[in-house]
């Protein structure tokens, strides 16, 4: 069901498709109380709204922006590439990817889940090769159905484990891009307390370590949805220093701050995963490059 729901969903014009997900997104904020309420404490606590009013008006917005993502995720999966890249009408900062193929030390981009982060892979994609980071799903057919819809050009997949961490090394050490989600929980044991927003969360150590062993350059990507499904917006903006969890929460907020709209703010990140797996990072701790 799901396969053919992608499939459907894939044959729309991107505009109808925004117009179901806000449908989507305004039925989740009416009987989804409970992640209306961590939106909003999420939203207070980054005092990115002046009042309690612009708060929930906030909330409510960026569920509406949330139902979008969901299906446009979809939309995403089940078409090709030369049907998606035309959706992309402006690239921001792409003269900081060309610093960086130049320098050959790889890329690091890292895509808060800000508006739409799977256009971002898909256009780089198409111009050098990327692995990107991914948790696979526990049911099999699932785990093809992502791979699949994210395996477009260039673009490869690496699981979140010890195998997958040794291939974005690898990608780094080749001179080529990977990408990562850098504020997905991580599993315990694969991170540090950090501040988000002035409020300790559970944050990933693997983008630091890997941009401090290899030297690659590190670049935020966002992928600005656009109104009345126009398309998107792709912006790039160059990181100096993510060496710490605090220092890479610091680069989110300021990726946050440009749209918090677009921002999932029921995400809740200021909780701890409970169990634990194999432990990313030592699969990192490798000599840095002279």
């Amino acid at each position: 069901m799901l396969l053919f729901f992608c499939k459907a969903i894939a044959r729309l014009p991107l505009a109808w498709v925004h117009n179901i997900g806000v449908l989507l997104g305004y039925l989740s904020y009416l009987f989804d109380q409970k992640s209306n309420r961590i939106a909003l404490a999420n939203i207070v606590q980054s005092r990115l709204a002046r009042d309690a009013l612009q708060a929930k008006q906030l909330v409510k917005n960026s569920r509406l922006e949330a139902g979008k993502a969901i299906l446009e995720t979809f939309y995403i999966w089940g078409n090709a590439s030369s049907k998606l890249l035309p959706l992309i009408k402006q690239v921001h900062g792409w003269e900081h990817v060309t610093q960086a193929q130049r320098a050959g030390k790889g890329l690091i981009f890292l895509t808060p889940h800000l508006g739409c982060f799977e256009i971002t892979s898909i256009y780089y994609g198409e111009h050098a090769p990327m692995t990107v980071l991914y948790r696979p799903p526990k049911l099999q057919w699932l785990r093809e159905l992502v791979v699949t819809g994210r395996q477009k050009g260039q673009v490869d997949m690496a699981p979140a484990n010890a195998t997958g961490v040794r291939k974005l090394l690898s990608a780094l050490k080749s001179g080529q891009a990977i990408g990562i989600l850098p504020d997905q929980i991580p599993r315990q044991g694969e991170g540090e307390w950090a501040d988000f927003f002035g409020k300790p969360a559970y944050t990933m150590s693997l983008a630091s370590k890997l941009a401090s062993k290899t030297g690659a350059t590190v670049l935020m990507a966002f992928g600005e949805r656009l109104a009345n499904g126009a398309g998107f917006h792709i912006h790039l903006k160059p990181v100096e220093d993510i060496s710490s969890p605090s220092l890479l929460n610091q680069a989110i907020e300021q990726q946050v701050v440009q749209c918090p709209v677009q921002y999932l703010w029921q995400y809740n990140r200021f909780k701890k995963r409970g169990y634990a797996i194999h432990k990313l990072q030592t699969a990192a701790d490798v000599p840095p490059h002279e």
